[in-house]
């Protein structure tokens, strides 16, 4: 495989940004401006352009992906780009007129890359790729994946029945915690919100914090798991879509309520760590038992696998705990995009390569190389250990949600991350009353849903 080296951008002190190109010797680069995107199909597009950040799951899946989806694609050459902070990276090309041709970028990032292509309407549909037959295979894509993943507001930003963004890897997100700990001080798992206060009580008298979370951003999917417990599916969708007075119903206090008494259990130092640079130093919380639950996904095992942490450790999920005794647990199912700019080139060699990703080849590359898992049918099937115990969660009674607050116009200084959930890190440090917090968050729902999309 031959190494393409990009700017000699040190991150970190450490890590140097590379720009890979899987597999072909073509110089793969970028044109010099005087080929139209008609003329660069026309020569066969043989250079694919694929942009992915790099999570927990590591570099090497992607690497091994493109050069296995060269090896059965003669002529073409996948220039890979990937980083940890991809956005850093591809702006400035981006801004030149040299856009990737796939991205794997899910919402919520603190940049909402994502978010801002799907307010400009600046996607490749991709609904005609779930009618493609996997390469290699005899089966449609979207006969492969499992259901709920193509029928939901992320995937289907518009409203309109059509797809922008494909599924990819997933997790259930919910609680994670050391289960050792909880066994030596005998403590149980809290089934509801008035057993998590008790037990904050108790860890609160031996000096540690009943909670933490590594940055705000993971607030979407503990608030969405928490919203479906208290509101309900019908209610759930009216809030998604900013509802006019939902707010102001008990059961979204009930939310509110949660959240606020929450912040005055949380480890005090943590919104100093809440953000892309340090946010593994909230999670070394839980390794240290100086705190017992954070919000995650099972990426962070492997986010922290060389993190030195206390004897005996032992990970712990949970889904949240219910409102009310016998209430629903939701865990909502974290899962990331790929999808195309409508600036992209290769477009029919995109939709190949995104085909292609769900195919049995990529998805045991995928799962072997990275841990990651595709929603895919079967996949769990062939899990082992510790991954086990987290997909199949829903097996076990915990309700799955899937869904996002509504894509709208973009309003000017809002994001939902920025309104809805950065304000807990003031609610921790008592800078914002709960209050405060709602007034600010109905204000600007209310903003949400006058630019919402038609």
């Amino acid at each position: 495989m031959k190494m393409k080296k990009a700017l000699g951008l040190l991150l970190a002190g450490t890590m140097v940004l590379s720009l890979v190109a899987c597999g072909g010797s073509g110089d793969g680069g970028s044109s010099d401006g005087g080929d139209s995107k008609e003329e660069a199909k026309s020569d066969g597009g043989s250079t694919l352009k694929v942009a992915a950040v790099e999570t927990a799951y590591g570099a090497s899946m992607w690497e091994k992906v493109c050069e296995a989806f060269e090896a059965s694609h003669d002529g073409v050459t996948v220039e890979l780009t990937i980083d940890k902070k991809l956005e850093d990276v591809i702006d400035p090309d981006m801004k030149a007129g040299n856009f990737p041709d796939v991205i794997l970028r899910a919402v919520g990032g603190e940049k909402a890359l994502t978010e801002t292509f799907v307010k400009d309407n600046n996607l490749t549909e991709l609904t005609d790729v779930l009618d493609m037959t996997v390469p290699g295979e005899d089966v449609k894509v979207g006969d492969k994946i499992l259901p709920g993943f193509t029928e939901n507001t992320i995937v289907n930003p518009y409203g309109d029945g059509k797809t922008y963004l494909m599924p990819m890897f997933y997790g259930p997100c919910g609680l994670f915690y050391n289960a050792a700990l909880l066994k030596e001080k005998g403590w149980e798992v809290p089934e509801t919100w008035d057993e998590m206060w008790e037990l904050g009580d108790k860890a609160k008298a031996e000096g540690i914090a009943l909670f933490t979370y590594p940055t705000t951003g993971y607030f979407d999917a503990f608030f969405y798991a928490l919203l479906h417990e208290a509101l309900g599916e019908e209610n759930f969708a009216k809030a998604l879509k900013y509802e006019e007075g939902i707010w102001n119903t008990p059961e979204a206090q009930q939310v509110f309520d949660v959240i606020a008494k929450l912040a005055s259990y949380t480890e005090k130092t943590t919104p100093a760590n809440a953000n892309d640079n340090d946010f593994q130093k909230n999670q070394q919380l839980v390794l240290d038992n100086k705190a017992i639950f954070m919000p995650n996904g099972n990426w962070v095992i492997g986010e922290m696998a060389e993190a030195p942490r206390a004897e005996g450790f032992e990970w712990g999920f949970t889904a949240l705990p219910a409102v009310e005794e016998g209430g629903e647990r939701a865990s909502y199912s974290f899962f990331e995009q790929v999808w195309m700019p409508k600036e992209a080139v290769n477009v029919d060699l995109g939709k190949e390569f995104i085909a292609y990703l769900y195919s049995d080849e990529a998805a045991e590359i995928f799962a072997t190389e990275g841990g990651a898992v595709q929603p895919i049918a079967g996949m769990t099937d062939k899990l082992s250990g510790d991954a086990v115990t987290y997909y199949q969660i829903y097996d076990t009674g915990a309700v799955a949600v899937l869904d996002a607050f509504a894509t709208t116009e973009p309003v000017e200084g809002l994001t939902t991350r920025g309104a809805f959930f950065d304000p807990v890190n003031s609610l921790v440090t008592g800078d914002k009353t709960q209050e405060q917090w709602v007034k600010e968050f109905a204000e600007a729902s209310d903003a949400f849903r006058g630019a919402l999309k038609e």
